[in-house]
């Protein structure tokens, strides 16, 4: 930083004017992208919802016993008939290997979690450091910067906004993943454990894909058309982000919606509200 002096006032007194502006401008923008940035790269503290996990586990606990006597009966009685003998055998294993997924549950969530911060952080270590430092370091970014302020304030907000969404999402899911498991294996609710396994891992690897579209904004922003406007593609970068989490949450949701609908809990649900309305 160069120092005022009698020899230098008239060039150094604009330079710190300018400086103190963009300062001003960018005191509340920078922390929102370091928040930014912390939520996609720190991982998820599931230690504060263990206690809920333990009692989704325990309560799936109480109806192993049930299960394998079900499955121990049915191969009973099936006699001589292969298809019954084969379906029982079948049921069987699924209880077993539901019963090992359940209670490791907790371990597998973690692993998940584990490779999506390390697939989200090796992306993040690629980005330009200087993306996410709001600096104002020519006359075109701070103009624009007077201009996109609130714009980019607000689009920055609403990112790190849906980071926390999503943060709270994953940890909770901690607490759905066994219940999943237990439905995946449930013939009748089958369904509902699939949809709930797919929205997790899409939640919990959302991140990843974030982290390479920044990346590729940043590629963009040390090319030398686009340096001059950094304001404007980190804003245009902010909006895109927040974009593409709104519609993969829409989408997730959606696919769920359809997928109840089509199950025969949900058909007899929509006659009812049919015959209803």
């Amino acid at each position: 930083m160069t120092e005022c002096g009698l020899t230098n006032l008239a060039t150094c007194l604009p330079e710190k004017f300018f400086e103190y502006l963009s300062g001003m401008l960018t005191a509340p923008v920078q922390p929102l992208l370091n928040l930014a940035r912390d939520l996609l790269s720190q991982p998820v503290n599931l230690t504060l919802f263990q206690p809920l996990w333990s009692l989704i586990v325990y309560l799936i606990s109480v109806f192993y016993g049930l299960f394998f006597l079900f499955a121990g009966f049915n191969l009973m009685i099936s006699g001589y008939d292969s298809a019954k003998r084969d379906q029982a055998k079948s049921w069987l294993r699924n209880i077993v290997l539901m019963v090992l997924l359940v209670q490791s549950s907790y371990l597998m969530y973690g692993l998940l979690l584990e490779l999506s911060n390390l697939l989200t952080a090796g992306i993040i270590n690629f980005i330009d450091p200087n993306f996410f430092l709001m600096k104002t370091d020519n006359f075109t970014n701070f103009s624009l910067q007077l201009v996109l302020l609130i714009p980019q304030l607000f689009f920055i907000l609403m990112t790190v906004l849906l980071l926390g969404l999503r943060y709270l999402m994953v940890a909770l899911g901690i607490v759905l993943f066994p219940l999943a498991i237990f439905c995946y294996f449930i013939p009748p609710l089958h369904s509902y454990g699939k949809l709930i396994l797919s929205s997790l891992v899409t939640v919990i690897f959302i991140t990843f894909f974030d982290a390479l579209f920044l990346l590729g904004a940043s590629l963009l922003l040390s090319q030398p058309p686009f340096d001059s406007f950094k304001i404007v593609l980190t804003t245009v970068s902010f909006l895109s982000l927040d974009l593409i989490m709104i519609g993969t949450l829409l989408f997730v949701l959606i696919k769920a919606a359809s997928s109840v609908l089509e199950t025969s809990l949900g058909k007899e649900f929509k006659g009812v509200f049919q015959h209803l309305f």
